[in-house]
C-alpha cells in the first residue's frame, strides 16, 4: 500500500493511493493514523487536487554517510568500518513538490538521492531478526548536503541541517519486504538529465545493520527516518534546477531549487 499525506481545502490527512496511471491516481482518506489499526473512509479524492506533505512528521531523520563505497571514493574518503551516522532535523524536511530554498551561506549545494526506511513502531536495541518488524515502508529522500560548509566546518549539523534539506516522498510504501528493499534501483535526475544511479544492494552497511546501530544506542519512535545513504554521482544545483528522485517500487519525488528569500 502506498500511503500518503495531504492537504486538501485547510485539512491535512492521510490516504491510500490508488491506481496505476500517474493522471488517474486517487487517495482513499484514512480514519486516524497509519501507525495504528485504520480504516479506509472510502472517500475518495484524486490526487491532482491535494497538496501532497511530507509523507510523516519524523520525530528524528537518523541518516548515514559514506555507504556506498563509490561515492565515498568520489569524494575522496575512506570507506567507514562502521555505520557512520548524522541527524537532520525534523524542520529540514519537505514533501515532493516543495522548494529547496538555497542556503545563503553556502555557494555549493548538492544533491544526494537516498532510500529512506520510516519506522512503525517504538523501539530499542531491535536485534537483526527483529528489524523487518519495526520498518512501516520506504519512501524516497533527498540529502540535500551545502558542501563547501561540510568540508570547512567539519561538524555537519548546518551543512546537512539547513531548512528544506530533507525532501522526502512522495509517499510511503508499504508493501516491500526487506529482502526486495534490499536491491532497489536509486536514480536522480536534475531537469531531465540522470546525475545518479545505483542500486540498495550496493550498500556497504544494510538496511538491517543500520536498524541495528541506531537502536543499540536510542529509542526510535513511529515516524522516524533512516536515510541509508547515496550511491555515486552527486554534483551541484543550483538556483532553477529540477531535481527528481525515483526509487524501483516506490516512486518519485521532485523539487525545485529556489533562492532562499
Amino acid at each position: 500500500m502506498r500511503i500518503a499525506r495531504f492537504s486538501i481545502d485547510g485539512n491535512v490527512a492521510f490516504g491510500a493511493v490508488e491506481g496505476d496511471r500517474p493522471d488517474e491516481l486517487v487517495l482513499d482518506i484514512i480514519k486516524g493514523i497509519p501507525f495504528a489499526d485504520f480504516e479506509l473512509s472510502g472517500t475518495k479524492v484524486p490526487l491532482s487536487k491535494v497538496r501532497l506533505l511530507p509523507p510523516v512528521l519524523p520525530n528524528k531523520v537518523v541518516a548515514y554517510g559514506r555507504n556506498y563505497a563509490e561515492h565515498a571514493k568520489e569524494l575522496g574518503n575512506e570507506v567507514p568500518d562502521v555505520p557512520f551516522a548524522f541527524f537532520k532535523p525534523s524542520t529540514s524536511v519537505i514533501g515532493s513538490g516543495d522548494d529547496i530554498q538555497y542556503p545563503s551561506f553556502s555557494a555549493d549545494v548538492h544533491h544526494e538521492a537516498e532510500l529512506a526506511v520510516v519506522i512503525g513502531r517504538m523501539c530499542r536495541e531491535v536485534p537483526r531478526e527483529r528489524v523487518k518488524d519495526v520498518i512501516f515502508g520506504y519512501t524516497c529522500a533527498n540529502d540535500i548536503t551545502a558542501r563547501d560548509v561540510q568540508k570547512r566546518e567539519k561538524q555537519w549539523a548546518r551543512a546537512k541541517g539547513f531548512d528544506t534539506s530533507c525532501p522526502l516522498g512522495p509517499w510511503v510504501e508499504t508493501g516491500l519486504d526487506l529482502e526486495t528493499a534490499s536491491d532497489l534501483t536509486v536514480q536522480l535526475t536534475v531537469n531531465g538529465e540522470q546525475r545518479q544511479l545505483g542500486r540498495t544492494s550496493e550498500m556497504i552497511h544494510g538496511i538491517e545493520d543500520l536498524i541495528v546501530n541506531i537502536s543499540e544506542a536510542m529509542t526510535l519512535l513511529p515516524g522516524d527516518v533512516i536515510l541509508t545513504g547515496t550511491p555515486a554521482g552527486v554534483g551541484p544545483l543550483t538556483v532553477g534546477d529540477e531535481v527528481a528522485v525515483t526509487i524501483e517500487g516506490i516512486g518519485t519525488l521532485t523539487n525545485k531549487v529556489v533562492k532562499r528569500g
